[in-house]
């Protein structure tokens, strides 16, 4: 058993779901090489390897997760992104050895302060949460005019087309089928009775935006540990385009809000209001929300986590072949959404909808600032 601990899907550290990369295993991939470090992120083994002095960042897939051309559209992504001035990382090699596929990146530039948080752990201050919200408008800029169609079906992709669709149930039917593992894996829980109870309904008030936002990639993992920073506190490089897709501005704003607004590993799920508004107040900063983006936000933000959630749940049914990490991964596809049903989570909502001009009837939010 390695000794290398990973973060779960809980405060404790667990075994990784892949075995760490060793010396010899990247001195196959980039020649002469040592791991300096690994990363503690649990759905693939990743490391920072020095090579002749120079440090670059190795990724191992297994091939039911990344193949060659599952890689290809994220990298394109990112070079449009290099192209536009973006700072991410530079895509430096890609191949497939076996059952794995690699690809290696340049380390990028900053400090990895949150390398050791766990993936929902808040920023240190409302000024890193301001400085994240500035560099993901920027990264929305960047991102215009990257036209390349959604992401062929895979594994641990955030896309945005079950809760983005006039008629949900026809896309979450059409979603599912596409996804034999997450179909399997779906079959012990009561999902239709669920999504109709919690998710239908947020839905019917998402629906009337939905015609007023435009297709964009988006980076879609926004948090703290997926940033490298600056020692005056903004982000010098961003991290992480796994997860990366066609959806839309607001629904990467969105998901970076409940990521990193939220902590969700805590018992009751503490909020840290002033980062939700820091990180609002910073991207309006950089790019305003366009009128229909204001109205879609408030709305979108209890769903945003859906789609994600059912792709993990395919991924530990089917691919890591994990019970547990299942249940959790259905707990969080209807629990999330319930808990914005409740007090903290409508307050949340409001206060998002106070913060970009979307006032709903009955907002709390004006006692909140």
């Amino acid at each position: 058993m390695s000794s290398h601990q990973a973060h779960g899907l809980g405060t404790d550290p667990v075994e990784p779901d892949w075995a760490p990369l060793t010396d010899a295993e990247v001195t196959e991939v980039v020649g002469p090489a040592r791991v300096v470090w690994r990363s503690p992120r649990p759905l693939s083994a990743a490391a920072v390897v020095e090579r002749d002095g120079r440090r670059l960042f190795v990724k191992r897939h297994h091939a039911t997760v990344r193949t060659l051309e599952g890689l290809a559209e994220e990298h394109a992504f990112l070079r449009h992104l290099r192209e536009r001035g973006a700072p991410v990382v530079e895509v430096l090699d890609v191949t497939a050895r076996g059952e794995w596929t690699y690809e290696v990146h340049s380390t990028g530039a900053g400090t990895d302060l949150y390398r050791d948080a766990l993936s929902w752990s808040p920023f240190r201050s409302a000024a890193h949460a301001r400085a994240a919200g500035e560099a993901l408008a920027r990264l929305h800029l960047a991102a215009e005019g990257f036209d390349a169609p959604r992401r062929q079906v895979q594994p641990l992709v955030a896309s945005f087309t079950v809760f983005a669709a006039e008629v949900p149930w026809a896309a979450l039917d059409r979603y599912v089928a596409e996804r034999p593992h997450l179909a399997d894996g779906l079959r012990d829980f009561a999902w239709r009775e669920d999504t109709d109870r919690v998710l239908v309904p947020l839905h019917e008030e998402l629906a009337p935006h939905l015609p007023g936002l435009l297709p964009l990639w988006t980076h879609n993992d926004w948090h703290a540990s997926n940033l490298l920073w600056d020692t005056d506190g903004r982000v010098a490089t961003v991290l992480d385009f796994g997860m990366s897709d066609r959806t839309t501005a607001v629904h990467d704003l969105a998901t970076a809000i409940e990521r990193n607004a939220v902590q969700w590993l805590l018992p009751g799920h503490p909020v840290r209001e002033e980062d939700a508004v820091a990180l609002l107040d910073g991207y309006q900063c950089v790019r305003p929300l366009s009128p229909a983006e204001s109205s879609a936000l408030p709305a979108l933000l209890p769903l945003v986590h859906a789609e994600f959630a059912l792709s993990e749940l395919g991924y530990f049914h089917g691919v890591t072949r994990s019970p547990a990490n299942t249940r959790l991964a259905y707990a969080y596809y209807v629990g999330h959404a319930e808990w914005f049903a409740g007090r903290d989570g409508r307050r949340l909502v409001d206060l998002v909808a106070y913060s970009v001009g979307a006032g709903r009837s009955g907002s709390t939010a004006r006692t909140l600032r």
